[in-house]
């Protein structure tokens, strides 16, 4: 057992097969990833939101902690095989293998239409936005402002977001369709001081 060990130390600190091990190295770390952020995010909206019995609740957040975590490991080990083997095809890394990699590996597995996926690629189509508006200043194609934005970015995401709940709610996505009910709607509705303070309805 001591020497197997050792075999496998020697051949993790050697820098052989780095690419392969990076790839598994790679799904490990997904797995773990996806895992952490999924479990108490669906913990807390679960619980807050959801009806249903203790064991249906729990069943639900290890579901979507699953998932989660299973879709990110895949598409860590599908975009880093990809781009080992094209980097290993060229003989040297170019900047369209990331592209291609992750073309391939989003178009199979956040391309399913499912929750865990929609707010995924919400969060990183919000991430991509905002990281284009920094590219464009850095390379001088949009100018860079004299005073800082974000109070108007505030503004405006607050403005629309609001109006869209408040005229238009039936596009936006149902988590936060749920959590905007919950804040601006059911707190006009209460009965005695008991569900005024303590209880929601």
């Amino acid at each position: 057992m001591a020497t197997a060990l050792a075999g496998v130390n020697h051949l993790l600190g050697s820098g052989r097969f780095k690419e392969v091990l990076g790839v598994i190295k790679g799904l490990r770390n997904g797995a773990v990833y996806g895992a952490k952020i999924r479990a108490p995010h669906a913990f807390v909206m679960t619980f807050l939101f959801k009806d249903g019995s203790l064991l249906e609740k729990f069943r639900d957040i290890t579901q979507m902690t699953y998932q989660h975590s299973r879709n990110l490991a895949s598409f860590v080990f599908i975009y880093k095989a990809l781009t080992a083997i094209m980097k290993w095809l060229e003989n040297s890394k170019k900047q369209y293998h990331s592209f291609i990699a992750a073309f391939i590996g989003g178009y199979l597995i956040f391309g399913e239409n499912n929750k865990v996926n929609m707010q995924i690629n919400l969060y990183l189509l919000s991430r991509i936005i905002f990281g284009f508006v920094k590219m464009g200043v850095k390379k001088k194609v949009i100018a860079e402002p004299k005073r800082d934005p974000f109070p108007w970015f505030g503004a405006i995401i607050w403005a629309i977001i609001l109006w869209q709940f408040e005229y238009h709610r039936q596009s936006l996505q149902p988590s936060l369709r749920s959590s905007m009910t919950y804040i601006y709607e059911d707190s006009n509705v209460w009965h005695n001081l008991r569900d005024f303070l303590l209880y929601n309805k």
